[in-house]
């Protein structure tokens, strides 16, 4: 059942709620301003130019504060528009600058200095507006008399009759003089739409526009349109990013009702929807529902992508703005984490989509970009992932300048900066004074230079060059010793040589020879029994491998691999391969000496013992079976008749009425007691009853097990 966590309806944002507009006669703008102040509107639009921030060297007003207000622009009656009142309060900004030469010349340099005191200000005030599609900026000239300027008091406010704007829309507002003496004022306002006011009556677009709800099922996000059937109605989703113009996503012109499903990776902050009627001239609603959707910030920084741009630029491009900051760190060659440089990369919000350059003199391969948000690393990218190569076993001095000349270095290491000349045991610490020598004789390379300090990578290879060497030349010291001892010492070799065969084959002895288990899963109680008799045998001292316990390694090697890997590894051992016949393992047997090794690949990639017939049966061809192969069948579900006459050439034992002539061939001569073998063979036995006791039923007798196989053999 879908679950609506939204509305269009509801006002969003910072919009005041509503109840009746003040109405406004005219499509003219106006402007007005507080008692005692004169104000001025330019003609037309101008263009939006902000400028850098230039000192004042006398006082200036500056806009200090923004506020809104909503109106009702009208034609007639019933024929309105929604519009922005914007409301710009202005400061005197800065003080009067004293002159130099006020006690050489007295009273006559004060009458002089209070002229200018005395004189009005007047400023260039500009309002920019933004909402979707649209654009405008405007211009107020703004006068204040002599009597109201007074450095850092407010002199009044200028109102802006208006800027017009679509139902449910997102509004932004620049406001900023000309030439500009502080960073530009900015506010964002959503606007309710025709459900959150009372202007139904008013607003011709209203009557008739489409209601819209996003509800969420599961994955999948459900815009649902209420509107009446054969109304024509446009709908579009765009990106409504802060920085830099909207982008068009998706757009389509319909015939409602409509619910348009998207799917939950689709979300992202700034998508925005946008809904109108198919009229002339009628206002576009618009809303941006997931904004604080958690699932739209994740999506949104897996669709992020940081980028190193050459040869030291950076670019981070994302379908929205990011509440996030950007760093430079130096990852070292060992591994760790990548250490934070603060300089050079001013820790601010970051500007998407727009190209970047490091404050760097040169590039380095360890030097990184990390993109954080809420103190956590969401992106990292290296210079060495491009054209400068791998990382470099280089360290990173770190110079700090201070005030009087002052001068201080250190080491950046995992540990933290470790200054030269110390007594820390550190690399750094260890080879200073060496460091110190590379860094005045030039060998070092300035990444980065300015009054804080700055960045040097010195090369570390000469050092690790001479420490191997060290541990080269006592390795053939060491040798050579060993080489004349052996010499003076041979016979004594000998005898110690024939000393550690002889523990080696003791050893093996005590660990249990290697069995290898193959079977063909015919069923899960097949499988049971056959676990069942792996266990067993595991308490023997034997060394059981089976592909039931091995489903992990099968699925990365794939069983052919599995299979070679561990019957070279038994074989080597001076193991046995056990080949465990049920009516399954005959069908396929029947079915590769039929049709070759290409019958064997509809098999499931768990089934080794139909990948191990690709090898099993060769060796069986070719003579090399006995001694490395045993052949066992359970009595209650095969009869020996089904067992096929090349698999005779070797021992082929039944179960568990064969048990101690199974296990003898298993353990092989002389490595087991022949008074044991019995209780060994009942433990067994006892072990396999329950197991057994489940697989007998279709495949109870032998006459039946015998037919089973033969009829999978036939069927191929």
């Amino acid at each position: 059942m879908p679950v609506p966590w939204f509305l269009l309806s509801l006002a969003l944002g910072r919009s005041p709620v509503v109840l009746s507009l003040e109405r406004l006669a005219g499509p003219q703008d106006a402007v007005h301003c507080s008692p005692g102040l004169s104000c001025h509107l330019w003609d037309g639009d101008v263009l939006c130019l902000p400028g850098s921030i230039v000192s004042a060297p006398e006082p200036v007003l500056v806009p200090t504060h923004l506020q809104t207000e909503l109106v009702l622009r009208c034609h007639q009656e019933t024929d309105c528009e929604l519009c922005v009142r914007v409301v710009i309060h202005l400061t005197v900004h800065g003080h009067w600058e004293k002159p130099e030469d006020e006690e050489r010349f007295g009273r006559a340099a004060d009458l002089e200095f209070e002229e200018p005191r005395n004189a009005s200000l007047q400023a260039q005030v500009v309002l920019s507006f933004q909402a979707y599609p649209t654009a405008r900026c405007v211009l107020l000239e703004v006068q204040v008399p002599a009597a109201l300027v007074q450095p850092g008091q407010s002199v009044g406010s200028v109102v802006f009759d208006c800027f017009e704007a679509a139902l449910g829309a997102e509004v932004r507002i620049w406001s900023y003089t000309q030439p500009r003496y502080k960073k530009e004022l900015n506010f964002t306002q959503q606007l309710p739409d025709c459900r959150g006011l009372e202007v139904r009556d008013s607003i011709q677009s209203c009557w008739a526009l489409p209601w819209l709800n996003v509800s969420a099922d599961g994955d999948d996000v459900h815009l649902v349109l209420e509107v009446s059937e054969e109304q024509h109605f446009g709908l579009s989703l765009y990106w409504n990013q802060v920085q830099g113009p909207t982008k068009p996503w998706w757009h389509r012109n319909l015939t409602g009702p409509q619910t348009i499903t998207l799917n939950h990776t689709d979300l992202v902050p700034c998508l925005c929807i946008q809904v109108w009627p198919l009229e002339l001239d009628s206002v576009r609603t618009s809303i941006c529902p997931f904004r604080k959707d958690p699932r739209a910030y994740r999506n949104l920084w897996r669709a992020t992508r940081l980028q190193l741009l050459h040869p030291l630029g950076w670019r981070l491009d994302a379908p929205c703005s990011l509440p996030a900051e950007a760093t430079l760190c130096w990852q070292a060659l060992g591994g760790g984490p990548c250490q934070s440089l603060v300089p050079p990369l001013p820790r601010e919000n970051v500007t998407v989509n727009k190209a970047l350059d490091f404050p760097l003199l040169k590039g380095h391969p360890n030097l990184c970009v990390q993109v954080s948000s809420w103190e956590k690393v969401q992106l990292q990218e290296c210079l060495w992932s491009d054209s400068l190569g791998p990382l470099k076993d280089d360290m990173l001095l770190v110079e700090t300048r201070g005030p009087q000349a002052n001068r201080s270095l250190c080491a950046l290491e995992l540990s933290g900066c470790t200054p030269l000349l110390s007594r820390a045991s550190t690399r750094a610490a260890r080879l200073g004074e060496q460091l110190l020598q590379d860094l005045q004789s030039g060998q070092c390379l300035q990444l980065w230079d300015d009054d804080l300090g700055a960045l040097w990578a010195c090369p570390m290879d000469k050092y690790i060059h001479q420490r191997w060497a060290l541990v080269w030349l006592a390795c053939l010291l060491f040798a050579a010793v060993l080489f004349l001892l052996l010499l003076l010492k041979k016979d004594h070799v000998k005898v110690w040589l024939r000393l550690l065969k002889e523990d080696v084959r003791a050893g093996v002895a005590s660990r249990g020879r290697a069995a290898l288990l193959l079977y063909s899963a015919d069923n899960a109680d097949f499988e049971r029994l056959v676990g069942a008799l792996a266990s067993a045998l595991c308490q023997l001292p034997l060394r059981v491998a089976v592909d039931l316990w091995s489903r992990r390694e099968l699925s990365a090697q794939g069983a052919l691999a599995w299979f070679h890997a561990q019957r070279r590894q038994t074989l080597q051992e001076g193991g046995v391969v056990v080949l465990l016949f049920s009516p399954g393992a005959v069908a396929l047997c029947r079915e590769w000496m039929q049709d070759g090794a290409s019958a064997t690949g509809a098999h499931g990639p768990h089934d080794a013992f139909a990948a191990s017939l690709n090898c099993v049966l060769p060796d069986f061809m070719q003579g090399r079976a006995p001694g490395r192969y045993v052949g066992a069948y359970f009595d209650s579900l095969l009869h020996r008749d089904a067992v096929p006459s090349l698999f005779l050439a070797v021992p082929v034992l039944a179960l568990p009425s064969q048990l101690p002539d199974f296990l003898r061939a298993l353990q092989g001569p002389g490595l087991s007691h022949p008074g044991r073998l019995a209780d060994r063979a009942e433990q067994v036995s006892q072990a396999l009853q329950p197991a057994l006791g489940c697989c007998v039923g279709p495949l109870g007798t032998p006459e039946t097990g015998r037919e089973m196989g033969l009829e999978a053999g036939d069927g191929t």
